[in-house]
């Protein structure tokens, strides 16, 4: 039995017609544009994109109102204290759950639906398939982000008023608003990672969730731990979405970046040592 013959044999076992079993040497960017197509088409992962700006922006504004109303009443402590910067990108700590979401449910929705095994045989090589796979879920992300944050950002200083807000061109919003778009985007993509590994969609989001929405803010104040707690994956990358870092932080907008893409790689890594070890 040739080659040919066994992914023949594979593709009808999967279900495919024998006209769309699937040609040899599927390249990457076939592979990508395959990938792009079930993110469009996935229900879920189109409403956690509009989640994810919904939030940030919604946030983002209640935020800036609130702000903007409390700033005649600050002390002058209050007011040096004050970071339009931080308040600016404030939407984006909630907003990212859902894009969180998205990178979890474009890996873990074909272990969950069984159309993995579907996949794979169209695009039998794994490395192939996973850096697809990364390639649509992380390139879908950065786009997503570049947009969400300037609208969130924009949106919050105008809400915030003219005395607390801070333009485009102002003391590090420029090198904000570029580290929040590789905050919001390597998150995906450890979330991307790590759903690989763990393959189930309810897991990955129970582990995620409480970590960067409970677990993290906490250990951040518990003194003991910390310093430790701001190398975690949303702290590290959290330390660039401020003016001028908060007293008692050990990383900067840059170093903060490199820890959370060390986060990223270790996970992106593990996944595809997963996807290679284990059949679908």
């Amino acid at each position: 039995m040739t080659a040919a013959d066994v992914r023949e044999q594979k593709g009808r076992s999967a279900g495919l017609p024998e006209a769309d079993v699937p040609a040899p040497g599927a390249d990457l960017a076939a592979a990508v544009s395959a990938e792009w197509v079930k993110i469009r088409t996935l229900r879920s992962t189109v409403w956690c994109l509009a989640l994810f700006a919904a939030l940030s922006v919604a946030i983002g504004l209640l935020t800036g109102f609130f702000m903007g109303n409390s700033l005649d009443g600050m002390s002058a402590g209050e007011r040096a204290r004050f970071d339009p910067v931080s308040t600016g990108l404030s939407g984006l700590r909630f907003g990212m759950l859902a894009l969180v979401a998205f990178g979890v449910l474009t890996v873990s929705s074909e272990y969950t639906s069984g159309t993995i095994r579907c996949s794979l045989t169209a695009v039998p090589r794994r490395s192939v398939f996973f850096g697809a796979k990364l390639l649509a879920g992380t390139a879908t992300a950065f786009a997503a982000s570049l947009v969400t944050v300037g609208v969130s950002f924009s949106a919050t200083q105008l809400a915030l008023g003219g005395e607390g807000n801070v333009g485009l061109s102002g003391e590090g919003v420029p090198r904000s608003l570029v580290c929040a778009v590789l905050y919001t985007t390597l998150l995906c993509v450890f979330s991307m990672g790590l759903a690989t590994v763990l393959r189930s969609s309810a897991l990955t989001l129970g582990i995620l969730i409480p970590l960067f929405f409970m677990l993290s803010t906490i250990l951040n104040n518990i003194p003991g731990v910390k310093k430790a707690a701001q190398f975690l994956p949303d702290a590290a990358g959290d330390a660039a979405l401020y003016q001028d870092p908060p007293s008692g932080t050990v990383l900067n907008a840059w170093s903060g970046m490199a820890v959370l893409t060390a986060w990223a790689l270790l996970a992106g890594i593990a996944g595809y040592a997963a996807i290679r070890r284990r059949d679908a």
